[in-house]
């Protein structure tokens, strides 16, 4: 016979199962509060620097090349086809070479044409020289023959008057001669009168001819040297360039050829970026770095606008060229802009070259990791960047680029 017996009850199972469900929302709460783990960075491939505190040179630096002080352009006077080449690029030349030859039978008809009209001119100089000069003759001859009729008559009318009062002459023939008398003295007068306008107009005459003559000798001139330009010649010594011409190529008036440069004369041309241009002075210290030594100079121009984001400043080399030295030979420059004295400073940052704040990152626990603190830089040049506050000497600091890491505070070295 079956004997009933009393349920089992199950307190201490479920408290167990509730203390464990507990347990569990616990630990993943705890765990969702947990920051993540710090990211862990190669030590080897990060580049560091120490704060310090001392002088610190500001300098600029940007890339260009080396250029001819002085550059003689070379340019067509006139029209013409390239008949002969004489001279290559990179030819050492003298000056009165003759580089290339060139023809345009338009330019030789013009020369002949302003010759002609200067032998015309001429001509006509001497022509009016020696009418003038004839008139002026004839003239002096009239006046002379009309001073001497003049003479005659007042003679005549002098008799006449005693002749008159004697009555040996009647009143007629009286008034004839002073009529006579008159006459001849306006004529005399008149013919003074001519001669002196004559004598005063030969010179202007002479004058204006003359300058017309000049005129036309300096077109002669002109032309005669533009058709003796077209045997192109070296206007100074040095190395021929950019002579790029091909004989039967047609070349327009003002067209460049070439251009003649001294290769001992060089100077460099460096595009600083315009945002540190505008530090750039006039006579601030530079030195060239051509690879194969380096060349002091200083400033000597500066470009007063910006192309394509750099300034383009010339430096005079102060210093002996190496060998190997030539035009368009690529360069760096370096101007130093101005010396801080016992300021706070450090390598320049990857990022953040600006003045400002930038986060970068600091060596702490025995250099195994790196912090990022708020530093504000000041000024900067090409290797340092003055430190205003946020690091202190001491102090070690990434310079490398950390940008991917700009989500975490702290990093993990090794």
């Amino acid at each position: 016979m079956d004997v009933a017996r009393a349920p089992q009850k199950k307190t201490g199972r479920n408290a167990m199962i509730g203390a464990g469900i507990l347990l569990v929302v616990v630990v993943t709460i705890a765990l969702a509060r947990l920051k993540p783990a710090a990211p862990t960075v190669e030590d080897a491939t990060l580049y560091k620097d120490s704060v310090r505190r001392g002088d610190m040179v500001r300098d600029v630096r940007g890339p260009g090349s080396l250029v001819p002080e002085h550059i003689t352009w070379i340019t067509a006077r006139a029209n013409a086809r390239v008949d002969k080449l004489i001279a290559e690029s990179g030819q050492s030349v003298k000056m009165g070479d003759i580089l290339l030859e060139t023809s345009n039978p338009d330019q030789q008809i013009q020369a002949l044409n302003a010759e002609q009209q200067l032998s015309a001119a001429e001509a006509q100089l001497v022509t009016l020289t020696t009418t003038l000069h004839t008139a002026n003759l004839s003239q002096e001859g009239l006046v002379a023959s009309t001073n001497t009729a003049y003479i005659q008559a007042k003679q005549d009318a002098m008799a006449a008057d005693t002749l008159l009062s004697k009555k040996l002459i009647s009143t007629f023939e009286y008034n004839n001669k002073k009529a006579s008398a008159d006459e001849l003295t306006q004529r005399l007068r008149i013919a003074k009168e001519q001669l002196a306008l004559m004598r005063s107009t030969v010179d202007s005459q002479i004058s204006v001819q003359r300058q017309q003559v000049n005129r036309l000798k300096d077109i002669a001139k002109f032309q005669e040297d533009i058709l003796a330009s077209l045997k192109v010649r070296a206007p100074d010594s040095g190395v021929l360039q950019d002579l790029t011409l091909q004989p039967g190529q047609w070349v327009t008036s003002g067209t460049t050829l070439a251009k003649v440069v001294q290769p001992g004369k060089l100077k460099a041309q460096l595009r600083i970026p315009e945002t540190q241009a505008k530090d750039v002075q006039i006579g601030q210290k530079a030195s060239v770095d051509t690879r194969n030594g380096i060349i002091p100079g200083h400033v000597s121009r500066k470009d007063p606008s910006s192309v394509a984001g750099t300034v383009l400043v010339d430096v005079a080399l102060d210093g002996p060229l190496p060998s190997g030295a030539v035009p368009d030979l690529s360069v760096d420059g370096t101007i130093i802009v101005e010396q801080l004295k016992n300021v706070l400073f450090t390598g320049r940052p990857a990022s953040g070259a600006g003045t400002g704040p930038v986060g970068i990152f600091k060596l702490v626990d025995g250099k195994t990791a790196a912090i990022r603190v708020q530093v504000v830089l000041g000024r900067s040049s090409v290797n340092f960047v003055e430190i205003v506050r946020g690091l202190n000497v001491g102090d070690i600091v990434i310079l490398s680029d950390m940008s991917q890491w700009d989500q975490v505070e702290r990093v993990r070295l090794k």
